[in-house]
């Protein structure tokens, strides 16, 4: 007879509690218990409403990630249309928060100009308005902006001999509709680079036009304008000056308005300055606003820009500047030159000595001028500059006041770039007078050619008819380069406000 092993009860074994009195045995398993058992059954049934829940939050992350990253990629792709190979090839890369160059431009292309048969749509026809280089310090936070003027005589060799620099631009496109490895982009990087003496890593290329849009999305940007800028006939900007928040067609007419600023001399001067200001109204805005914003701001400013950068390359940029201040940490100047006339044109020849010592400095980190004094556009155009010296102090003229403003617009009046000028040929030089008539009506005056009382004249005089018009006649001198006015004594009057004798002196020009 076998006997069965006995085997050990494989039940659990009950709590002690529930043999204690008036508790039959086994009772945990009773009805009695269903409570503990739907007491499990819902802590089962709230983990996998629990997981459901996560797995749902998971996915909608996931799909919100995929449209961001799809939001995100739209923009950089707009943003990188006609970024080709060329340019790359010419940006030189950069590591961890070292400063860097970039190289930012307007070109003279509108939607007008490639509809008409004057220009068309080829890049070859077209030439940079503006050219502004900015040097752009992460670890320092700070942004240096140069602007180069664009009719620098430069030599571009072999592909052009003697040009204005915004031809650089016309130059590459036409090498690159010729088979050749460049662009209208790539050339002009390395014509800026070669030039200022400084390697470039990122390029944007701005539509102006367009860009101002911006100013609009983000409501407005705070400018302080030195003088009234008053320009009906070009841009239609009537803007007063002071302290005041501009909307974007203001912004634009800043940007624009040269003839407003005739009688101070070059426009061009003038007009890059405010685009300066602007610009860096712009980004102290950008930079304190959140990273919504920014972003938007950015996808505002695809339709307008074309540029190297990615929108996480211009966020994690935004990112590391925040807390910028533009008035003590924002630094801005304007190539030296000296305007010359040259076989009836008006170049600017740029003074080699004193934009190498700029260049220097602000590749120090430092401001381009020493003191303000340098600054030609101080009190008239722009909203001045800080100002960094050797030994790291810095001063900010950007609060200068209205009524400073003021002051320095009556300091200017020695000289006024406007009114009627009669330019008399005494050189006897064929189409002389016509040639520098021409080049003064560029300049804002009312000039006329004739012919003067002989052909003997040696040397060129500038006479003021009447003492109200002594501004004028310096301003006249200026323009050509000469010397100290005089005064008419009764032999042009009823001429005109100014009258230029030509002499020998101005044969060549």
């Amino acid at each position: 007879m076998r006997v069965r092993p006995v085997v050990p009860d494989a039940r659990p074994t009950a709590d002690p509690s529930h043999n204690a009195p008036g508790n039959k045995p086994g009772q945990e398993y009773s009805r009695e218990s269903i409570g503990h058992y739907r007491n499990v059954q819902g802590k089962r049934k709230r983990r996998f409403g629990l997981r459901v829940l996560l797995i749902t939050l998971v996915a909608a992350f996931v799909l919100a990630g995929g449209v961001a990253f799809a939001y995100v990629s739209g923009i950089s792709a707009k943003l990188n249309a006609g970024i080709d190979s060329a340019l790359r090839g010419q940006l030189t890369e950069t590591s961890g928060g070292d400063p860097f160059y970039m190289l930012l431009i307007g070109i003279d292309k509108s939607w007008d100009r490639e509809e008409s048969s004057d220009y068309g749509s080829q890049d070859s026809a077209y030439r940079t308005d503006s050219i502004l280089l900015a040097r752009i310090d992460p670890t320092e936070k700070q942004v240096t902006l140069v602007s180069i003027h664009r009719d620098t005589l430069v030599n571009f060799g072999s592909d052009g001999g003697k040009q204005k620099i915004n031809a650089a631009y016309s130059i590459g496109a036409a090498k690159q509709e010729a088979g050749e490895n460049t662009s209208g982009a790539a050339y002009t990087v390395k014509t800026i680079s070669e030039f200022a003496g400084v390697p470039i890593s990122h390029y944007a290329e701005i539509d102006f036009d367009q860009f101002v849009s911006v100013v609009d999305a983000i409501g407005g940007v705070e400018v302080n304008v030195p003088v009234d800028v008053y320009d009906p006939e070009y841009t239609g900007a009537d803007i007063k000056a002071g302290y005041q928040t501009i909307n974007g067609g203001q912004a634009l007419q800043l940007c624009r308005a040269r003839h407003a600023y005739d009688k101070y001399g070059d426009g061009d001067v003038y007009r890059a300055a405010n685009q300066r200001m602007v610009i860096g109204a712009i980004l102290k805005k950008l930079l304190a606003s959140d990273v919504g914003t920014i972003t938007n701001s950015v996808n505002t400013l695809a339709g307008s820009v074309n540029t190297d950068l990615s929108v996480q390359d211009i966020l994690s940029l935004a990112t590391t500047f925040r807390g910028f201040n533009a008035d003590t940490d924002m630094f801005s100047g304007m190539e030296p030159t000296n305007s010359k006339y040259v076989n009836d044109t008006w170049y600017e020849i740029c003074d080699t000595k004193a934009w190498q010592r700029m260049m220097t400095r602000v590749n120090k980190g430092l401001s381009p001028y020493e003191s303000e004094s340098e600054d030609s556009t101080l009190g008239v155009a722009g909203a001045g500059t800080a100002t960094k010296n050797e030994d790291g102090t810095t001063s900010s003229t950007a609060s200068a006041t209205t009524e400073g403003a003021s002051g320095a617009e009556s300091s200017s009046a020695e000289t006024d770039y406007s009114g009627t000028v009669k330019v008399l040929n005494g050189a006897g030089v064929n189409g002389l007078a016509g040639r520098v008539a021409s080049s003064l009506n560029n300049q804002g005056f009312d000039a006329t050619a004739s012919t003067a009382d002989s052909y003997d004249h040696k040397t060129t005089s500038i006479y003021y008819v009447g003492s109200d018009n002594k501004a004028k006649a310096q301003a006249v001198a200026d323009t050509l380069g000469l010397g100290n006015v005089k005064a008419d004594d009764g032999t042009y009057k009823g001429k005109a406000d100014v009258v230029v004798v030509l002499g020998a002196d101005m044969a060549n020009s």
